[in-house]
């Protein structure tokens, strides 16, 4: 038995997947306890795992409006929201996290770590305890990488030298938001704790035994370029958040128009506008419309047609094999769900990686692209597309296929359980850190 712990922040998207790969191990006879900010304790308990918050490292809950530090959901420029979400969150409080892992080790003896791959902080603690590390990507592969679009654009693929100069312009952008955003801070965690600082914050990211990439790698851009050794594509992982209330469909069982499920996301971006768009968009339709709201908006907040039914939540492990179409913000886990049924979907970005899973989506050809500002009548053609063009679900289903062989092989379980057997590191170190340590 094997001794993990699983370091995360409340950001929605990211959590359910992590702890269905700490369910697993769990199940496997290994230990898991979960470093997290408070509101995620009843969910790591579910899954079985300990659960510590971080003392120090400061609070965050992108599924609570008033909790949210960050509320990059605020700020309409990319670039700015993604120098927002660095100095808040991914960069910022490095030290605080890096100084707060390392504690945590202390009072919770561990074999191996697996760490967000936002949390750059708790990769330098990961780092300066000597244990062997994973990082758990849970968002398609988002390091500068030749021939993949740069991150959060929604870019498709380049082509020809034209593409190729505008990655590389873009791409300088992204990569200077970041540098200038990110490399202070996680040098001043690394000097503080007795480390050499780094050229690159992108050094730091590259420091894992393991990255484990959550996401299939025909769908990722970045799995068909080469990549670091240490990098792996593991699949999407599936799990309902342990939130997710049960659902009763609303409808007879002789009700034969088809359904399109809407899941615009399980935190706040100010979603409300474009729900209710889509809502009016399926209103004028010959189909039963179900919108899960994710526990962040109410049914009380939308006009909702005879057709439509609006809920807090319902486990999409149960809806998604019944609707013949999705309408999803593009968060990656509801993307992956919605393919795993060779669902086709319609994408509405919202912000961070979701321009990037749209662009995945319609290069795949198993979905389409459209604003977050657009009419009732746009995202109506779009849904009758969708419904009435075999192509988006047979690209779908071709990709449903390739998920089925992800879940099947479980390579994330696999690579974990690895990682102690495949390093002597432990943690004698720690005994010489007394005096960095403690604040």
């Amino acid at each position: 038995m094997s001794r993990f712990m699983f370091v995360m922040f409340e950001g929605g998207g990211n959590v359910p997947v992590q702890l269905a790969i700490a369910k697993r191990l769990v199940a496997r006879g290994h230990a898991a306890h979960v470093l997290a900010d408070a509101p995620l304790r009843e969910q790591a308990l579910a899954a079985g795992c300990t659960f510590a918050t971080f003392p120090t490292a400061p609070a965050q809950n992108f599924r609570d409006r008033e909790a949210d530090r960050v509320r990059d959901w605020s700020i309409a420029n990319p670039m700015k929201q993604l120098a927002r979400v660095a100095s808040e969150l991914v960069f910022g409080p490095a030290e605080r996290y890096a100084r707060d892992v390392l504690a945590e080790i202390e009072r919770h003896p561990t074999d191996a770590i697996a760490v967000d791959c936002l949390l750059f902080g708790a990769m330098v603690g990961a780092e300066r305890s000597g244990l062997p590390t994973a990082q758990l990507h849970h968002i398609p592969f988002s390091w500068p990488t030749r021939g993949v679009p740069p991150f959060g654009l929604g870019l498709h693929p380049a082509r020809g030298p034209l593409g190729r100069f505008r990655d590389r312009m873009l791409g300088a952008i992204t990569t200077r938001t970041f540098e200038r955003n990110g490399l202070p801070p996680v040098n001043a965690a690394r000097v503080a704790l007795g480390m050499q600082p780094l050229a690159s914050v992108f050094e730091q990211a590259k420091r894992q035994d393991r990255v484990l990439v959550l996401t299939s790698k025909r769908f990722d851009f970045a799995g068909h370029v080469e990549l670091p050794a240490n990098v792996v594509h593991v699949g999407p992982q599936l799990d309902d958040p342990a939130w997710v209330a049960p659902w009763t469909s609303p409808w007879t069982a002789d009700d034969q128009r088809p359904l399109v499920l809407v899941a615009l996301g399980s935190t706040f971006q100010n979603q409300g506008s474009i729900t209710q768009r889509v809502i009016d968009a399926l209103g004028s339709l010959p189909v039963r419309g179900l919108v899960t709201l994710g526990g962040v908006l109410s049914p009380s907040d939308f006009v909702l047609p005879p057709n439509v039914s609006a809920v807090g939540s319902a486990p999409h492990q149960t809806v998604m094999p019944l609707a013949r179409a999705v309408v999803a913000h593009g968060g990656h886990g509801t993307v992956m769900k919605a393919l795993s049924y060779g669902k086709p979907l319609l994408c509405v970005p919202l912000g961070r990686d979701q321009a990037d899973n749209a662009a995945r989506v319609e290069v795949a050809g198993a979905g389409l692209r459209a604003s977050a500002k657009a009419s009732a009548s746009t995202l109506r053609t779009a849904i009758v597309r969708l419904i009435d063009e075999p192509s988006y679900a047979e690209r779908a289903k071709e990709m449903a296929d390739d998920i089925a062989r992800d879940v099947a092989a479980d390579r994330a379980v696999a690579e974990l359980e690895s990682l102690p057997r495949s390093t002597g590191r432990r943690l004698p170190v720690l005994a010489t850190l007394a005096d960095t340590v403690c604040p």
